[in-house]
């Protein structure tokens, strides 16, 4: 039963959290240490081109800035590829894998036919149906490697969210490694949460379509299925998601106006409706009292 109150935090080390994400990853921790499970952070890396380790320095000690702590050592994906290969196998054995040669100039143009079953911008399975001999002639003829897709056969899968209750949606054929062969993201995070015993995934709700993909390769690969809570998202004054551009969103920025780490922390626990305004707290104060039923289902706009 332990392993069903264990969570994550798992970014992608491209740039420094922003307050959106540092407020996200606050919600998960409060999830697990509030049942008495387990914290892990693990750097999502599987992007060479983007991944920096000052960018990972600089994540790991803003977590730490705001009280956030974990139980194990942070686990690189780029170390753990051959997990991600292996579960690709056995899903090769089962004959749900398939080449694709598609460019997304293409898959936006075949997304666009009507009367599509599935959700606007899904792949629609054009690759799916080649013959061996066009599958010969395209990688003949192709530029590029093929991604690998999986034939999700227009499954549609279901799920109680632990804050936006009953979700459901239609699995499209979504990339499982690449053209360049690196794993993709769906498939990596299913295989390291069971590998790592995750029993709660706490992310922000714009990766709520993302869960019927992750839930199907689960009981394809016969993992555990955690279950899923998604926290509403920290809009910028436009109304759009938090960004960067937005101005004085990380903590050194933040740090340059004369706003400490605690008065971020403070802005975030009166945002999710864990405290009064102007009240003083620390990460560990909000752990007793944690009740996920006060957490506000629309998001949050940071007025700067």
């Amino acid at each position: 039963m332990q392993q069903l109150r264990d969570g994550r935090f798992a970014p992608s080390p491209s740039g420094p959290l922003h307050l959106g994400n540092l407020r996200t990853a606050l919600v998960a921790w409060l999830f697990a240490r509030s049942r008495g499970g387990r914290f892990l952070v693990r750097v999502e890396d599987l992007d060479p081109q983007r991944s920096r380790p000052e960018h990972e320095a600089r994540q790991l000690a803003d977590l730490r800035a705001i009280g956030i702590d974990w139980d194990e050592q942070p686990v690189r994906q780029s170390a753990r590829t051959g997990l991600y290969l292996e579960a690709l196998s056995r899903l090769e054995v089962q004959g749900r894998v398939y080449p694709c040669w598609c460019s997304r100039a293409e898959i936006r143009v075949a997304a666009q036919a009507p009367h599509s079953p599935l959700p606007e911008g899904a792949y629609p399975g054009t690759c799916r149906g080649l013959t061996a001999a066009q599958r010969t002639e395209r990688e003949r003829t192709a530029r590029r490697p093929p991604a690998l897709r999986l034939d999700a056969r227009g499954v549609r899968l279901g799920f109680t969210d632990l804050l936006r209750g009953d979700h459901e949606g239609v699995v499209d054929d979504f990339v499982l490694r690449r053209g360049d062969g690196t794993p993709a993201y769906n498939l990596a995070v299913v295989v390291d949460d069971a590998a790592q015993g995750i029993g709660e995934v706490v992310r922000g709700d714009d990766l709520m379509e993302t869960t019927p993909r992750q839930l199907l390769l689960a009981r394809l690969l016969g993992l555990a299925e955690p279950r899923h809570a998604h926290v509403a998202l920290v809009l910028g004054p436009d109304g759009t998601r938090l960004a960067k551009r937005h101005g004085a969103v990380t903590l050194e920025e933040l740090a340059a106006r004369g706003r400490s780490a605690q008065q971020a922390l403070a802005w975030m626990a009166e945002s999710l409706g864990l405290a009064e305004a102007g009240e003083q707290v620390s990460a560990a104060s909000l752990v007793n009292g944690f009740d996920p039923a006060r957490l506000p289902p629309e998001p949050t706009v940071l007025r700067n």
